[in-house]
């Protein structure tokens, strides 16, 4: 019984030296750099594409074409239904664009409901990763 007490009270000191400790912590931390890294607030990380680059978030509604309105005939499509010349379409489209713009071009084909083929969306991921590094 008196171990339990020991242990018990060892804890409870223990506890306290923590909670002393983060309290010292809090009150000298630097007042100049934010506990929190503003960049980390932006992207949850929990996409292969971060939201704020509108892939996924639900940002805008309107319909942007970029000179493919013949991908519309798509519509539904599964990702991995594509013959190899109709992804190459997609990549032709893809490649034809600045980096900036793919980003809202997968948007818009989001919002027309077309799924990108399977071999493109690593291609399209590389490119909007790269563009959020820069």
């Amino acid at each position: 019984m008196l171990i339990v007490l020991y242990m018990i009270i060892a804890l409870a000191v223990l506890g306290l030296i923590a909670g002393i400790a983060s309290w010292w912590h809090y009150k000298h931390a630097p007042k100049d750099e934010p506990l929190v890294n503003p960049a980390d607030m932006e992207c949850c990380g929990q996409h292969e594409v971060c939201e704020k680059e509108s892939l996924l978030a639900a940002i805008s509604k309107q319909i942007e074409y970029y000179d493919d309105e013949e991908l519309d005939r798509f519509k539904g499509r599964g990702g991995e239904e594509y013959t190899e010349e109709e992804t190459e379409e997609f990549r032709n489209i893809l490649y034809t664009m600045r980096s900036e713009e793919v980003a809202g071009w997968v948007r818009s084909l989001q919002l027309r409901q077309i799924n990108l083929p399977d071999e493109v969306k690593d291609e399209v991921f590389l490119i909007v990763g790269e563009r959020r590094i820069q």
